[in-house]
């Protein structure tokens, strides 16, 4: 039996769901966080949380998600920012990031049928897998991006008052940036003001960088797609007799 034209495509689906389970386990362990944080930082200027000396500052953590107390000794944190649920938050996300990598990198090559990490698949499901890995991606970093980016995409330049009426004084925008997605805004009293929270903006731009491996994945699932097609069509057309084109005439 002729083995020409069958394929392989390495076995994801283990890390799909090992990235599934991080995640799911990043959301919950975030909601939690998020839930320590809602008048932790009160709680610090009201004297309720007593610290290693006087109060200096409270300032909040983007991840894992917490309220940060400084005192003169030393800090205190939220429940985000202790050891055990910020160990399995960082843990949590370093497993989901490795495993997307992984497995988009994966699509990327063309490996040999037969062994335990491969399956036989067909360019024109290779195609599609891909094509999908693609639009989940773009699909995330659109969710992601678009919530945090929308003001500078409507105008850069006055980012700081789109969406709101100010009337006659408007905040100006001093600096911005598209990646990360971010604008530092100055009110008429002279306070300046980040557009977006650090941990937001940070996201948004970060979530591009799965887009860049599932693209290249489907570029190339595309190009061995065409030329296989062409070279079936090519065969096919040498396959027909001489006399079959006459008769075609």
């Amino acid at each position: 039996m002729s083995h020409a034209g069958v394929h392989s495509g390495y076995r994801t689906g283990a890390l799909w769901a090992a990235a599934g389970i991080s995640f799911a386990g990043l959301v919950i362990g975030s909601a939690i966080a998020a839930v320590g944080m809602l008048e932790f930082d009160e709680q610090c200027t009201h004297g309720l949380i007593q610290g290693p000396g006087r109060l200096l500052r409270v300032r909040d953590q983007a991840f894992p998600p917490a309220t940060v107390c400084e005192f003169q000794g030393g800090d205190i944190a939220s429940v985000g920012g202790r050891e055990v649920l910020g160990a399995l938050l960082r843990g949590g996300l370093l497993v989901m990031v490795l495993c997307v990598f992984v497995a988009l990198l994966a699509e990327c090559f063309d490996p040999r049928p037969g062994g335990r990490l491969v399956m036989p698949m067909s360019r024109a499901e290779k195609l599609r897998r891909t094509g999908t890995a693609l639009t989940v991606t773009c699909s995330v970093f659109l969710l992601l991006y678009a919530p945090a980016g929308w003001k500078l995409l409507a105008g850069p330049s006055s980012a700081c008052s789109a969406g709101a009426d100010w009337g006659d004084n408007p905040p100006r925008t001093l600096e911005y940036s598209f990646f990360p997605p971010q604008a530092t805004c100055r009110y008429t009293s002279g306070m300046t003001e980040r557009m977006n929270p650090g941990f937001l903006a940070s996201l948004a731009a970060q979530s591009a960088a799965p887009v860049l491996p599932a693209g290249v994945g489907f570029a190339l699932a595309l190009r061995r797609w065409s030329r296989e097609r062409a070279v079936r069509s090519g065969a096919e057309a040498a396959a027909v007799p001489d006399g079959g084109r006459q008769d075609a005439h």
